[in-house]
């Protein structure tokens, strides 16, 4: 193998080939990246960055001298277009097709989009410099989605002086995700600083003055942001032959075709350690994804499962969520610590017969830390809330 191709330069890719480097590898290395600006950190984009605390220098995942020590054919400013699996060719949009012996897919995602123009959306450098260079004391800003990303850039903009409007179409925010009653409890964060949240609303379109709800409601607004998910960049992958179903399919080795591999926020693979395939969209998850992608694709005949324990935080107001495990589809939701009501707990997530997911509000690191032991164990769900019994007004 002595021609490896990895297609996008953010956290998944850069992982990638700083573990060939690591691991060896000592051929040609190409990173295809469709930006311009050298891998950088996006978690800061809708905290730091957007606030003004951090100026965009401060995001580069590796300074100029790093990257030129790792000696790569370093493409910027080109997308990727085609891949030819026969031929082991990747196709850039200036026209070039770039061999390959191996092949790491790190494309990440992009925004969803509602119907009309002049949404603002939160994935990219220049999406947040110029939603912060809007976000003016009294400007009035509306969001649309009340999850992670929407409810982040709520809190800075509120911070920044803004007049928030914060709508979400389901009954309570990140309900499908960490339960009813947590989601009611970030909710609260929201409401007691004066955001106008209207959940179980539906934005049809985006006019020129605001937005328009599906009951022909229209909400005034100098900005709108658009945070209604997103989606896998594969497109460029369509008629090459691999599985695409939201995202790129892998086995449990991160392995979509024979010596081609995917990462990060792009890659739907199965985890062995929850029995299910997932895409997780965490920044932890695509430097862990793309270092084990590497590392199997260099040595096939060791190759490891890939069977993390996703991590995921969020810092809305003074609120610090962390969790740990795949807390979608869950069954049931039990406080083994704390309580709700003074915003400091510990909630477990149970899936089938064990626990699936920890999520903690308020708490030091270390205490959630010891349920990721739990989750990666498998406990079993009756075991864990037998020893940690929720307190009293919880």
């Amino acid at each position: 193998m002595r021609r490896i191709v990895v297609v996008g330069a953010s956290a998944a890719g850069l992982a990638a080939a700083e573990t060939l480097r690591r691991e060896g590898y000592d051929g040609t290395l190409t990173l295809v990246g469709d930006e311009l600006a050298p891998p950088y950190d996006r978690p800061p984009l809708s905290k730091q960055l957007l606030t003004g605390e951090w100026e965009s220098d401060r995001l580069a995942l590796r300074t100029p001298d790093d990257l030129a020590a790792l000696g790569l054919d370093l493409r910027l400013g080109v997308a990727a277009t085609g891949l030819q699996l026969g031929d082991r060719l990747v196709e850039l949009a200036n026209g070039e097709e770039v061999p390959y012996d191996g092949l790491v897919v790190a494309t990440g995602v992009r925004p969803r989009r509602l119907p009309g123009e002049g949404a603002h959306v939160l994935r990219t450098l220049d999406d947040a410099l110029t939603l912060r260079d809007r976000l003016t004391p009294g400007r009035r800003l509306v969001v649309v989605g009340a999850g992670f990303l929407g409810a982040e850039a709520a809190a800075v903009a509120w911070r920044l002086g803004a007049r928030v409007t914060l709508l979400e179409p389901a009954p309570v925010p990140l309900a499908h995700a960490v339960g009813t009653r947590v989601g009611e409890v970030l909710s609260r964060a929201h409401t007691e600083r004066g955001v106008d949240l209207r959940c179980g609303v539906t934005v049809t379109e985006v006019t020129e003055d605001g937005v328009r709800l599906a009951d022909g409601e229209a909400i005034d607004a100098d900005e709108v942001l658009v945070a209604v998910g997103s989606l896998p960049n594969t497109e460029w992958l369509d008629g090459s032959g691999l599985t695409l179903r939201d995202g790129v399919v892998c086995d449990e080795f991160c392995e979509a075709a024979p010596g081609v591999y995917a990462a990060g926020d792009v890659a739907r693979w199965y985890n062995p350690l929850f029995g299910t395939s997932m895409r997780i969209e965490h920044r932890t998850n695509a430097a862990e994804q793309g270092m084990a992608a590497a590392r199997n694709l260099l040595r096939p005949q060791a190759r490891k499962p890939f069977a993390p324990v996703p991590y995921f935080w969020s810092d809305q107001y003074d609120v610090k969520v962390q969790a740990y495990g795949f807390l979608r589809g869950h069954d049931e939701v039990a406080v083994v610590e704390g309580s709700l009501a003074e915003r400091r707990f510990v909630a477990l997530y149970r899936t089938g017969d064990r626990v699936s997911g920890a999520l903690a509000v308020g708490v030091p690191p270390k205490t959630i830390r010891l349920w990721r032991q739990a989750i990666a164990g498998g406990v079993a769900w009756s075991e864990a809330v037998r020893t940690a019994i929720p307190a009293n007004g919880a």
